[in-house]
């Protein structure tokens, strides 16, 4: 009886550590919304493929994160329609890529006067594997350091991120220093620590998530260098350390993130409007005609704030609720 017992631990054991395995390996690799992905799918791959098609540049800039390696990052170049509006820097969550700023894009472009949108590791068409947001911030920061020197030193940039992009965007900016002049942040359907969304997902689809994740998630902060508890990640304190203003947007009937994380870190910013999307969810704040309008009115009217030839305009007043 012993040796069946022992022989049934064994293989409890053997297979908690295969599901870990697999949740960590999933993790670091999110499905690709690339070119294929669009044209799958009959949609828009690019900006010149809209229905009213918007010019762009398609390059790559080398970025060196703060782990020492260099990152050749897959970069759309747009040209706004607002010559003194701010510079918008544009991150997506895990699994989607720049395609899901084409939504958006129509609501940008007349208020900022360039849109940058990237692929971090991982995402679309961006080499290597996904870190979670644990070291995308460097290279978003680097990325906004290269757009300073290249254009205007006037012009205020904006950061503009969803779901993982986000806290991308928050970390970010709160790291970034006065010559870095990040005058803004935009977080949509935000979340404070990284197995939120991914506890979430995994239920969603039926997979166990109680033992796996919790063990997957010490082993990645170890590898990525957060520690197992991921305790600098949190985005809620980060956002208390932001020198600029910031927008939460966040809809109420999101089942990925929960609308009580958006509210922490709006509380926690010094200088933050939220605003909350009645019966929203987490992806459909710009692609369900709904509400679609009060996400763009949001960002149109906090971006038009930044309007200046030599500096953002001042803040929005402190924690505005919407």
């Amino acid at each position: 009886m012993s040796g069946l017992l022992l022989l049934l631990t064994l293989g409890l054991l053997g297979f908690v550590a295969l599901l870990s395995w697999w949740t960590a390996h999933r993790l670091r690799r999110p499905p690709r919304r690339t070119v294929a992905y669009a044209i799958a799918r009959g949609v828009p791959a690019n900006p010149g493929e809209m229905p009213e098609p918007i010019g762009y540049e398609d390059t790559t800039i080398a970025l060196r994160g703060d782990n020492g390696r260099t990152f050749e990052a897959p970069v759309w170049l747009i040209e706004g329609d607002d010559p003194e509006g701010p510079i918008l820097i544009a991150t997506p969550g895990w699994g989607d890529s720049r395609i899901g700023l084409l939504p958006k894009l129509r609501t940008l472009t007349p208020v900022c006067s360039r849109i940058i949108a990237w692929d971090p590791p991982g995402l679309g068409e961006g080499a290597g594997r996904c870190a979670l947001g644990a070291h995308e911030p460097g290279l978003l920061l680097e990325l906004a350091r290269r757009v300073r020197t290249d254009t205007d030193p006037r012009r205020g940039i904006a950061l503009y991120g969803w779901s993982m992009g986000a806290g991308i965007s928050i970390a970010a900016a709160a790291s970034a220093t006065t010559e870095d002049r990040i005058d803004a942040v935009i977080a949509e359907s935000p979340y404070r620590r990284p197995w939120t969304p991914a506890h979430s997902v995994l239920r969603q689809a039926g997979y166990p998530y109680r033992v796996n994740a919790p063990i997957a998630f010490a082993a990645l902060g170890w590898r990525l260098g957060m520690g197992a508890r991921w305790g600098a990640f949190d985005r809620a304190p980060l956002a208390r350390r932001l020198r600029c203003p910031l927008l939460v947007i966040h809809g109420s009937d999101d089942d990925v993130c929960p609308v009580s994380d958006a509210r922490d870190i709006d509380r926690a910013a010094s200088r933050s409007m939220l605003v909350i999307v009645d019966g929203a969810g987490h992806n459909n704040l710009w692609t369900d005609e709904r509400f679609k309008p009060q996400s763009a009115s949001a960002v149109r009217d906090f971006l038009l704030a930044l309007r200046a030839p030599t500096g953002p305009s001042p803040a929005p007043a402190a924690n505005t609720h919407g």
